[in-house]
């Protein structure tokens, strides 16, 4: 027998029940909030996501499924939405034409990391993007969106924020965090010895616990922000505290990468156990440019559905359709017939094996649905059929032609 590759798992019809509803309220949201569906390829240039996740990171060097096609060229299947809306921003000449452009997608990512409860090697996210607003007030719009979906869908959550600070107050801070880092540096792990050089923030976000010890002491960004930022920060607390959106402050809270900035988000959940994180973000203002578009400011987050879809609290679904069945072998056409035109407008489940009216209510009860609807020889005769509502439990005998 083949099997799924490990960390590729199958979506069949309850969890795709749950996999859309959940698609569907966060576009629902999204759309509320004036952002528009972007599809980016499946497959991207491996130094899309070298210049955008970073080469230090462990994405780019750890989890990338990474090939050479056929044409020689060095690709990947996509780690992460962002790099490839941006791309897609930058190629169609968004940033040359100005204005705001915002955008929701999702869709399947691929790492080749440790499968774990709600951790994949293809998963799916939900994410946004938004360009050309520099204001906070859109970071507060991010994370007011964040909070109306989680709502929507019933699932708890703690948000956690930091500030990144600019190109302004970001360098001093690393230098002060450098020093301190390579003071402790004989008790650190080797990540940790490693990000020094190359990404020294992201030293804050070791799951070590004796590093994070040893971090206790270490410089906060927040004491260390330019003016503007600070400010910024200040706004940005108030618009949540306005809205009732409860947050607390985590300084160790980062991304690393030299063109994110200012806010830092992060949405996690007690529910799920260690891999706690079910959404984060923050802005990046420098991506674009980096990527060699104009430089624009841009703010955004993103999703991991999986890890949300034993969280999900569905609704209780009403009960709809028909099921449909013969009661003697010579009526089956009829009901296919009868059926084909009723799923112009309803769904009909249709049984072809002839059986007696108790099998058929058991089926019936069985598909779940609203209507069981039968036909024998007596029907057939009078033209007509007879119906069960499953719900109220009333039954009645209609001419066929008012089904």
């Amino acid at each position: 027998m083949i099997s799924s590759l490990r960390g590729m798992n199958d979506i069949l019809s309850e969890d795709y029940e749950r996999f859309t509803y959940f698609i569907n309220t966060a576009t629902k949201i999204a759309g509320r909030y004036g952002f528009h569906f972007i599809e980016t390829p499946l497959l991207e240039e491996t130094s899309l996501f070298k210049r955008s996740v970073g080469e230090s990171s462990d994405i780019v060097g750890k989890e990338m499924y990474q090939f050479i096609d056929k044409g020689d060229n060095d690709v990947c299947l996509r780690p992460e939405g962002t790099a490839g809306v941006v791309r897609a921003f930058i190629q169609k000449k968004l940033d040359r034409a100005g204005g705001i452009h915002r955008f929701f997608y999702h869709g399947a990512m691929f790492r080749y990391e440790r499968p774990q409860k709600g951790r994949l090697r293809q998963f799916h996210q939900f994410g946004v993007e938004s360009f050309g607003v520099e204001s906070v007030y859109e970071d507060a719009a991010m994370i007011m969106m964040v909070s109306d979906i989680l709502e929507t869908l019933g699932i708890g959550y703690r948000l956690q924020l930091n500030s990144l600070g600019c190109k302004e107050c970001m360098p001093p801070y690393r230098n002060k965090l450098v020093k301190f880092v390579k003071e402790c540096e004989e008790g650190i792990c080797e990540d940790c010895i490693r990000r020094v050089d190359t990404n020294p923030i992201r030293v804050l976000d070791c799951k070590n616990g004796s590093c994070q010890e040893l971090y206790v002491g270490a410089p906060k960004f927040l004491h260390h922000l330019c003016e503007s930022c600070e400010s910024d920060f200040n706004t940005l607390k108030k618009i949540l505290n306005d809205n009732k959106i409860e947050y607390e402050i985590n300084t160790n809270l980062v991304r690393g990468l030299d063109y994110y900035s200012k806010t830092a988000f992060e949405f996690v959940s007690d529910d799920i156990g260690s891999q706690s994180a079910i959404a984060g973000g923050g802005r990046y203002d420098r991506l674009v440019e980096f990527l060699d578009g104009r430089p624009t400011p841009a703010v955004g987050f993103a999703m991991g559905i999986e890890r949300l879809m034993e969280l999900i609290k569905m609704p209780q679904a009403a009960k709809k359709g028909y099921y449909m069945g013969a009661m003697d072998d010579e009526c089956v056409d009829t009901v296919v017939q009868i059926a084909h035109k009723k799923r112009k407008t309803d769904t009909v489940i249709i049984d072809y094996k002839s059986k007696n009216l108790k099998n058929h209510l058991k089926a019936a009860d069985k598909a779940g649905v609203k209507y069981c609807a039968v036909i024998g020889s007596n029907e057939m005769k009078d033209k007509t059929i007879w119906i069960k509502n499953l719900e109220d439990k009333t039954e009645n005998t209609i001419p066929i032609m008012e089904f």
